[in-house]
């Protein structure tokens, strides 16, 4: 039986606060801090739908996969840069309007931290690090912030060298176990002063994998109604279903402990894909993951593949979404340094195998910061109309030459 869909490949967290404290005073401030650590993941899912809401309509008749998470890290690094209108644009884009940066920070911390450390069935890692123009001064609290809330590692390196863009690439492959080992061609752009850059790694086993005797040759129908042979998986067994008004969907746990899970949604039949997409929100994924009920037996098929996206260039996507100031000549980014600096790219690839055991991903974003053309704080002298020149010598002021330069 052909399925009329892409896969959706969404990973969700769930913060738990299990620390015991003392005193309610502390109680209190646990309980806001869990508050602020929640209330960030929330916008962090509102980040994750509407940006795929929008690639979606870029990519409509193309596999479409990210990592939302590297992507939100890869500009909150940047984010802590940002003053003034840029650093509003870019919180509305991001969904942290009305945060203010300690909640921000904070909260991506714990995510990244809770993530690397809850399950020891499921491999996660995540990597950031920050390539520095040799002789760009950047401002030390700009470094700090990110070092301390981000464990982002900090690289001064010559971009004139090919050598560095191998630095830079070969990191990027071993933050990603080799699924993704290049993001940046030589030469360097001479304006890029900055790389900042995020790499999320996830391998996990199914807590119930799938047999691959049972794996066999099946029709898979395409969005525009072609059927393609792809080698599909099945079980039967117990599992989480949801279906509602013809939509249907299904959790497969990772790990023996099941806090990591793919889950997978199937419109109703001759539903539209891209339509179905630009109706999904935060509500309506809470809602379908809150309905998921352990049915005693489900007959399970979907298809074993690969899926490559990118290198995508997100500054379409996010002046959509409200940041494209920050990719302007008007942008503020006097928090890394007094230079006048804009985003000069947005790069994002991920990757992910899904097969009988498991599933492998990797997505990694790299965030270019350019000097912009316009330099407000420099004064400007800029010779494209008639002038006159002296040559003199300076100890006495005495006039060897002169002219003017009409054409």
């Amino acid at each position: 039986m052909g399925i009329a869909v892409k896969i959706i490949s969404v990973v969700l967290v769930t913060v738990m606060l299990a620390a015991l404290m003392t005193g309610c005073t502390e109680q209190v401030s646990a309980l806001v801090i869990a508050e602020k650590q929640d209330e960030v993941i929330q916008r962090n899912n509102e980040f994750a739908w509407e940006l795929f809401k929008v690639l979606n309509k870029e990519d409509a008749d193309e596999n479409v996969f990210i990592s939302p998470l590297s992507i939100s890290t890869a500009l909150t690094m940047t984010l802590n840069g940002a003053n003034g209108t840029t650093e509003e644009a870019m919180k509305e884009a991001l969904f942290y309007k009305g945060l203010d940066m300690a909640a921000i920070n904070s909260g991506n911390k714990y995510l990244a931290e809770r993530l690397t450390r809850m399950n020891k069935d499921v491999t996660i890692k995540i990597g950031n690090s920050i390539w520095i123009k040799d002789q760009f001064p950047v401002k030390k609290s700009f470094v700090d912030v990110n070092k301390d809330m981000f464990n982002a590692l900090i690289e001064n390196a010559d971009f004139s060298k090919d050598s560095t863009v191998d630095k830079i690439n070969k990191w990027i492959g071993n933050a990603t176990e080799g699924m993704i080992d290049k993001m940046i061609d030589p030469p360097i752009p001479e304006d890029t002063l900055m790389y900042l850059i995020n790499a999320v790694y996830f391998k996990g086993d199914w807590t119930k994998p799938f047999d691959p005797n049972r794996t066999f040759k099946g029709q898979f129908t395409t969005k525009d109604g072609q059927t393609k042979e792809m080698d599909m998986m099945t079980k039967s067994e117990s599992m989480e279903y949801y279906e509602e008004n013809g939509v249907k969907a299904v959790r497969l746990p990772y790990g023996k402990d099941k806090s990591v899970s793919m889950t997978l949604i199937l419109p109703a039949e001759n539903t539209d894909i891209d339509a179905f997409i630009q109706e999904m929100n935060v509500s309506k994924w809470n809602e379908i993951r809150e309905g998921l009920i352990e049915r005693n037996e489900v007959r399970l098929q979907i298809p074993k593949f690969k899926m490559e996206y990118g290198i995508k260039e997100l500054e379409a996507a996010l002046t959509e979404l409200g940041m494209g100031e920050a990719f302007s000549d008007q942008a503020d980014f006097s928090g890394i340094a007094d230079a006048r600096l804009a985003i000069g790219t947005v790069k994002h690839k991920a990757v992910i195998d899904v097969h009988e055991e498991g599933s492998e991903a990797a997505g990694v974003t790299v965030v270019g910061i350019r000097l912009t053309s316009v330099n407000i704080d420099m004064p400007q002298f800029i010779a494209d109309r008639a002038f006159v020149f002296v040559i003199a010598d300076d100890t006495d002021n005495n006039i060897l030459f002169m002219g003017k330069m009409v054409q």
